[in-house]
């Protein structure tokens, strides 16, 4: 049994265990990954952050023809992989920074599953270019315990799939009993993170649109907040107000408020990073 040294970091409430590894000389299993993020047995973590250079990767390639040195290796609290983590670049970018391994100036590039995304400051801490979306054509039916009736969502991906669905109040959303995972028709491939949102009233001032949500992540469960599913969140309120609709929104997460801007075809994430705690811990 060896022990490796780790770091908590959250933003917005959605946490990670940080494992530097930079030459790529850990290889850690499923279930490895599972106890670390095990909230009773282990150190408790929606997920896994693993800093590795893109090198030392296979899954860096493409990152390494782009001159990126860090890939950004995000495991779900279940262990398995997952292409991206938008809360997760900011707590990455903010441990790259911290420990002087890369700086924020000029913007930062990191490489994850779902392409190299560059981060730089912003007035709500770090900002994440999530690069091009996609809205899918066609609703699917999502049925959630504590949903009255089945809802159509529609299907977003930011780099990692996602599907959203307009709740109809304050209290539908807090009726929502996402101890137990949303069923989807037709089930999603690879699964999908799926966010159940209410918009604000009025739904814009001031050019900027508002809106809540409570969101369900696959492989780990309810999240305190969700970067990925923040955004897609906004993109499916907008794709739903019309061509009306304004490209500046803040959402509203139990762990807190994020900010989401659409420019040049991509979408954009911002908020808060921070680095709670270190410590070394037994890996079995």
């Amino acid at each position: 049994m060896s022990t490796i040294a780790f770091t908590k970091g959250h933003g917005t409430g959605n946490d990670f265990v940080i494992i530097s590894d930079p030459d790529g000389e850990l290889e850690l299993r499923d279930e490895q990954v599972a106890v670390l993020c095990d909230r009773h047995f282990g150190i408790g973590a929606d997920g896994l952050l693993r800093v590795v250079r893109a090198a030392a990767i296979d899954e860096g390639a493409e990152a390494v023809v782009s001159g990126v040195e860090w890939f950004m290796d995000y495991r779900n609290a279940d262990g398995s992989k997952a292409e991206m983590c938008g809360n997760g670049t900011r707590v990455f970018a903010r441990y790259l920074s911290d420990t002087g391994l890369a700086s924020l100036n000029g913007g930062l590039r990191i490489g994850t599953r779902a392409g190299v995304k560059t981060l730089t400051r912003s007035e709500r801490g770090y900002e994440v270019d999530l690069g091009a979306f996609a809205i899918e054509a066609d609703d699917t039916l999502v049925r959630a315990k504590g949903l009255p009736v089945a809802r159509p969502g529609v299907g977003i991906d930011v780099g990692n799939p996602h599907v959203v669905v307009a709740v109809a109040s304050d209290a539908e959303l807090e009726a929502l009993d996402l101890t137990y995972q949303p069923v989807l028709d037709p089930a999603p491939r690879h699964g999908a993170n799926v966010e159940f949102v209410v918009p604000a009233d009025p739904l814009v001032q001031e050019g900027v649109g508002a809106i809540r949500l409570r969101v369900f992540e696959r492989g780990v469960g309810e999240t305190l907040s969700c970067g990925t599913g923040v955004a897609a969140a906004a993109l499916a309120v907008r794709h739903w107000a019309g061509a009306a609709a304004p490209d500046v929104w803040t959402v509203d997460t139990p762990g807190g408020t994020l900010g989401v801007r659409v420019a040049g075809g991509h979408v954009f994430l911002s908020g808060p990073a921070s680095l709670v705690f270190t410590g070394e811990v037994a890996l079995a």
